[in-house]
């Protein structure tokens, strides 16, 4: 990768230690001789002026790093992804997939990354979903969910203009591998390793049990239209961004040309990982 002439920080504001752990941060930044800048939020705290909007930060960057937890990184993927920046996400809470280095491990990572070392670049599938005609970048998933008090809705799926099925269920999601630990785990799709070549397909509460979590082709396009009428529906990418669908509204999802490249820790793997947040063998 190109040499990283300047660092952007993006936080969480109101995780533990914050403070600290910035101070801690821009001063190994220092002592390697790199610079950096600090979002909005990241210059409130150390109380210094010239802070960025956080959508401002991988402009001017040539790595992004996250102190927060999965949220946090996801606000800021999508617009790294765009302008192929990489990102390093440092967890400050508990479950993490995406903020995968630990706090001891920050700058073994930092050291790893601007020392050159090979392995710890993991480069991740965004899904790119088109509605109303604008497009939008997603690392985890893009969702199509019922409203807190609506009933079932009815989702017309094509898969390559190939009629798959209309679906009966509280809502459905398409997910990348990165996204496969996400909700789609939750909803009983399988795990998938990062870098195959895949799109997952999970019911949510489907009305009929045959209808299974389906993994296919990223190269294929999914085409999903809403045949459910006076019910909340959402459309939501990534869990951050979204609006309300209406009946006949279509939403179309395929491979994004654009990929995040994601700082891993150095000192495990991803079955490492894995084993690590779920406690296999605990």
């Amino acid at each position: 990768m190109s040499t990283i002439r300047k660092v952007g920080i993006v936080i969480k504001p109101h995780a533990p230690r914050i403070e600290s752990v910035l101070s801690d941060l821009g001063a190994y930044l220092d002592r390697r001789g790199v610079p950096y800048l600090l979002e909005e939020a990241a210059a409130e705290k150390l109380g210094r002026p010239g802070g960025l909007p956080r959508a401002k930060v991988p402009e001017e960057s040539d790595l992004v790093v996250v102190l927060g937890g999965d949220g946090t990184l996801l606000s800021i993927a999508h617009i790294a992804a765009r302008h192929g920046v990489p990102v390093m996400g440092v967890n400050l809470g508990s479950l993490g997939f995406l903020t995968e280095v630990t706090l001891p491990e920050m700058t073994l990572a930092l050291d790893a990354l601007l020392d050159g070392a090979p392995g710890v670049i993991s480069s991740r599938l965004l899904l790119e979903a088109t509605f109303k005609g604008e497009a939008s970048l997603c690392l985890n998933d893009v969702v199509i969910n019922k409203g807190a008090v609506a009933r079932m809705i009815h989702l017309k799926i094509w898969i390559d203009d190939r009629g798959l099925e209309t679906l009966k269920a509280d809502g459905l999601i398409i997910a990348t591998p990165t996204g496969s630990t996400a909700y789609s785990l939750a909803a009983g799709g399988p795990i998938l390793y990062p870098s195959i070549p895949a799109v997952l397909l999970t019911p949510i509460c489907a009305h009929t049990l045959s209808f299974r979590p389906i993994v296919i082709s990223s190269d294929t396009r999914i085409r999903i239209e809403l045949l459910t009428s006076g019910e909340e529906v959402y459309l939501t990418f990534d869990g951050q961004r979204g609006g309300a669908m209406v009946n006949g509204d279509v939403v179309e999802v395929r491979r994004a040309k654009h990929a995040l490249n994601l700082v891993s820790s150095p000192q495990r793997n991803y079955f490492g990982l894995l084993s690590e947040k779920f406690s296999w063998g605990g």
